[in-house]
């Protein structure tokens, strides 16, 4: 089994050099650049992911003038990504394709979300991918699928809050706060539903942990884990604004909806502490969620009990009418007063 695994390493080492040589001396000389620098950012060697240089260089083609580059260059990598047989070609492909989202510039952003299916569910087609060429690969394939739903989910984060994830500068920011904080209750209900997605479809993670150890894995949960905090920065910044809101304008169909939000958030805990063991933990996150949770729950109950009120201080007037025959239908309900005995001549 060892040696067949590695004549099988070798071939693939001879494949990939093959490749790049065969796009080397492509006649489409403007074009084979692009596809050199994705088949080196893509290959079938395990032992690490593309080195930073390899990363930069693809990402370098979406600075030059030409937009034929750009596009050239996602669709190499999506044709590389959907012909492969290999896990590990897939989850490289995915990690550049991760890369181009995260700091690419925007041209290359542009080519991803503009791809011919539009992006939405399943976009990348990846949902049955299965590598059985050894146990190891096997495993790998369920590191492929969930890689690539997390990073659909990412693109439609991105493009429902109306920019990436990880525009993180100072103005940025403050626009955001902003935007936030001038949000109708349903605008920010929707985009936390989508958020809170994005965390779960995350928790999802395989169970095979320990392929952590794996150094490609390794570096795709780092990624993964920059999107994870971007997240949760704006989860708070809405949790935080409809906790405010809580106790002014909030009705029964909107606390329901966010605490359901943060129920679902709630469950997702523990999978992520297990996936982001050795990372740092946002305490704070977690409180403002248990807090606000707690305060819609304890709003909905006080509208609730008015509710039960209302609903009583009725059947007691409906009871008064049908008890007392001589009082007029127009007339205003009034209680019966109680007769006692002793003044009854």
């Amino acid at each position: 089994m060892a040696q067949q695994k590695r004549l099988r390493g070798l071939a693939q080492n001879l494949k990939d050099k093959a490749s790049v040589i065969a796009a080397a001396l492509s006649t489409k000389r403007h074009l084979s650049s692009v596809r050199v620098h994705v088949l080196r950012a893509t290959t079938h060697a395990l032992a690490a992911p593309p080195s930073e240089e390899t990363i930069s260089a693809v990402l370098a083609v979406g600075h030059g003038g030409s937009h034929r580059h750009p596009r050239a260059c996602i669709d190499t990598l999506m044709d590389r990504l959907h012909t492969t047989r290999s896990a590990t070609v897939a989850l490289k492909c995915l990690y550049t394709l991760h890369n181009v989202v995260v700091k690419g510039p925007f041209v290359l952003k542009d080519q991803l979300s503009c791809y011919p299916s539009y992006g939405g569910h399943n976009f990348l087609n990846l949902s049955t991918f299965r590598d059985v060429s050894d146990l190891e690969s096997l495993e790998l394939s369920s590191w492929v699928r969930w890689y690539a739903a997390v990073l659909e989910q990412t693109l439609t984060v991105s493009r429902i809050l109306g920019y990436y994830l990880n525009d993180s500068c100072e103005s940025q920011e403050k626009k955001k706060t902003l935007v936030v904080s001038n949000a109708s209750n349903a605008d920010l209900l929707y985009k936390l539903e989508v958020l809170v997605g994005f965390v779960e479809q995350i928790s999802h993670v395989p169970d095979s942990l320990h392929l952590q150890r794996n150094e490609l894995v390794y570096e795709v949960v780092r990624l993964v884990g920059e999107n994870y905090r971007s997240v949760q920065g704006e989860i708070f910044l809405r949790v935080e604004e409809l906790g405010e809101r809580i106790m002014e304008d909030f009705d029964v169909g909107e606390l329901n909806e966010l605490v359901g939000y943060l129920g679902r958030l709630e469950e997702s805990r523990e999978k992520l502490l297990l996936l982001f063991v050795n990372r740092r933990k946002n305490n704070g996150f977690w409180e403002l969620v248990e807090k606000t949770k707690g305060k819609g729950v304890a709003k909905k109950k006080e509208i609730e009990g008015k509710w039960l009120a209302v609903v009583v201080s009725g059947n007691a007037a409906e009871l008064t009418r049908s008890t007392n025959p001589f009082l007029d239908p127009g007339q205003q309900l009034s209680p019966v007063p109680r007769l006692s005995f002793a003044t009854v001549r």
